[in-house]
């Protein structure tokens, strides 16, 4: 019984990554799915015709001869299902769809303020309604929505125990999730693009994403090259995965103390990273326009300049801290993130001087993907659900 368990598990395992393997690809071939991933040409053709039949893949031509038989050129039908991604801030609602490529296939953002109420969550559910018939999204092949929010969500009970930004506190999931309508799941916002940023990672391996926003928070991905993203405490398959802590609270970097006599932060503590390196410790300086302030700064103005320098030297302590703890890649996210790239050598020269190992800070990068993370991440969330089933 043991051994035809195992047996059942191995097979199931290995028609899940045949299919991952011709998903990550334009098109591939049997030949080349047996060699990458070690399983057996009649193991690969049998799993190839099963998901054929299934309609997950499909032929679309062969390759070029190298001396016998041509290859059959098979790639994966990702437009069998899609997913929705929303990302509910302070003062907008994003939205995204993709399908099983992972990929933003459309995204926009709207303004609405957030306000606890059913007026507000009704309006955002019309959103949604519109978003899916503007697109033509076949409401068939939705699978769900996932939901970013700033928060800490408590996945045991479903109930969001604290979110600052939104002013909201103890709150069932339900309460957000219940007039929506698709089936749906809340993640935390920097999980949520963390999950995006490992789906686009050079390396599929582990990471710190450090979520720069209007507050600061982040996630810790440990993996290999396989490339599956899970968001629980998973080692199956040799995975990805999110490291969620004992009480699902990790990644809370914006209250690190990195000055124990500095600023008082919204929490309560004193010198957390939060009080200096949000988005708004910038965004105040002009009238809550980041945009702004980069576009004045670079035009010389040296009060913001010198804003921008105190700004980045805090950032660095925070950076070489993780780096310490996790001595892996730093990835930086959010509203300041998506602004670093014309400033990251300079960043990176600034922690190189704190790295006590390699004098380097060519392990920090800027996040790929800049426009919707939070709410791609949400939906990438219910596509790798779907997958995990295959």
């Amino acid at each position: 019984m043991k051994r035809s368990t195992s047996n059942q598990e191995v097979k199931k395992l290995n028609r899940n990554r045949v299919f991952r393997y011709v998903n990550s690809r334009e098109e591939t071939s049997m030949p080349e799915i047996s060699a990458a991933l070690s399983i057996s040409g009649p193991t690969v053709l049998k799993i190839v015709n099963e998901l054929k039949e299934e309609k997950l893949i499909r032929e679309v031509g062969e390759f070029e001869s190298t001396g016998g038989r041509k290859a059959k050129a098979i790639a994966a039908v990702r437009d069998v299902k899609y997913a929705i991604g929303l990302d509910i801030t302070k003062n907008h609602v994003g939205i995204v769809y993709t399908d099983l490529s992972g990929k933003a296939l459309k995204h926009e953002r709207v303004r609405k303020p957030f306000k606890y109420t059913q007026t507000y969550l009704h309006e955002v559910a019309a959103i949604v309604r519109r978003f899916v018939e503007e697109s033509r999204i076949p409401k068939k092949r939705i699978l769900g929505m996932g939901i970013s929010v700033p928060a800490i969500i408590d996945v045991q009970r479903d109930y969001i125990t604290n979110s600052h930004a939104l002013g909201i506190y103890d709150v069932p999931c339900e309460e957000l999730t219940a007039c929506m309508p698709y089936p749906c799941e809340l993640l935390n916002d920097a999980n949520a693009a963390a999950i995006t940023e490992s789906n686009r990672s050079r390396t599929c391996s582990n990471l710190v994403y450090l979520f720069l926003s209007n507050t600061v928070g982040g996630a810790i991905i440990f993996g290999n090259e396989t490339g599956i993203v899970r968001t629980a405490q998973e080692k199956d398959r040799g995975s990805v995965y999110m490291y969620k802590g004992n009480n699902w609270r990790s990644g809370e970097f914006g209250h690190m103390v990195i000055h124990p006599e500095g600023k008082r932060c919204y929490c309560g503590k004193i010198g957390c990273l939060d009080a200096y390196c949000s988005a708004l410790r910038l965004a105040d300086q002009t009238d809550g326009d980041l945009e702004r302030f980069f576009r004045e700064m670079e035009a010389g103005n040296q009060d913001l300049k010198k804003i921008w320098n105190e700004y980045l030297k805090d950032l660095a302590i925070a950076v070489d801290n993780l780096r310490m703890c996790f001595d892996c890649e730093i990835v930086l996210g959010g509203y300041v993130g998506s602004s670093m790239e014309p400033y990251i050598q300079e960043f990176r020269n600034l922690v190189a001087e704190k790295d006590i190992f390699e004098n380097s800070g060519d392990y920090v990068y800027v996040c790929q993907y800049q426009q919707e993370a939070s709410a791609l991440g949400a939906a990438i969330f219910q596509i790798e659900k779907f997958i995990d089933t295959i």
